[in-house]
């Protein structure tokens, strides 16, 4: 009866031409114009232009991107739950990682357009708050969608328009995106010594940037980057095994 009331009442208000951008846009996006668009306004302004609002706190999507986190894992988790039920715990927290790790929802935030609606400080876009831009509007998004519509509505969103159009599941599954193994495989085969070391820790607000660096035989080899110590490792392990001819630059 409220969201019927406030739509209704919104109906009235004129909107500028930005709104109506974005009401455009999030309609695509996600099936359905939103009822609160004060909730999609604020779900693609980044931290780097937040403005600190009366209560003293900045407003920008972070609060919305740590709810759409939980509600997004939940609803893989359970949807892999139900598709896979002779699947063990390690192979359900494997595959949903794939599917919701930073650079996996950077690039579907892309895909999808959030690219054009994010608002931020492109003067600094160097910074590591920057580095997973899109995949973090994405998850403020399905915040954003929660509260305008309720749950059900939202498990639909992420299902219907995020996962099943945008990620091949049999790929995901049969590819062994676990290049660490992989390496430590092949130096036992080959009796080498390897080291995986963290050389050092980025730290901006919320964020971090770890570098990992492999060293195998006492020589160094590639650096690689995340915002995770394992995610850093994989990099420095995928681009070892590039460097070494053992997988393809893909």
């Amino acid at each position: 009866m409220y969201r019927a009331a406030k739509r209704f009442l919104n109906t009235f208000k004129k909107k500028s031409q930005k709104d109506k951008r974005l009401i455009t846009a999030i309609e695509t996006i996600v099936g359905s114009k939103p009822l609160n668009l004060n909730l999609f306004r604020l779900a693609v302004q980044h931290s780097s232009i937040a403005k600190t609002g009366k209560n003293g706190v900045k407003e920008s999507n972070e609060r919305l991107e740590y709810l759409g986190d939980a509600i997004l894992g939940a609803v893989v988790a359970d949807f892999l739950f139900t598709k896979y039920p002779f699947k063990d715990e390690g192979f359900l927290t494997e595959i949903r990682s794939r599917i919701v790790n930073r650079e996996s929802l950077n690039t579907l935030g892309k895909r999808i357009g959030l690219n054009q609606l994010v608002e931020y400080d492109n003067t600094q876009q160097n910074k590591l708050s920057h580095k997973s831009l899109y995949g973090d509007t994405l998850e403020a998004l399905v915040g954003a969608v929660y509260l305008d519509r309720g749950f059900n509505f939202c498990q639909s969103f992420i299902l219907e328009k995020l996962i099943l159009p945008y990620y091949d599941l049999r790929i995901i599954v049969e590819s062994d995106t676990n290049f660490k193994s992989q390496l430590i495989e092949w130096a036992q085969k080959e009796n080498k010594e390897i080291l995986f070391e963290i050389i050092s820790i980025k730290t901006e607000g919320r964020h971090k940037e770890f570098t990992a660096e492999i060293i195998i035989d006492n020589d160094k080899m590639a650096q690689g980057f995340g915002h995770s110590k394992k995610k850093a490792e994989q990099d420095a392990a995928k681009k070892t095994l590039q460097e070494m001819g053992l997988v393809t630059n893909e």
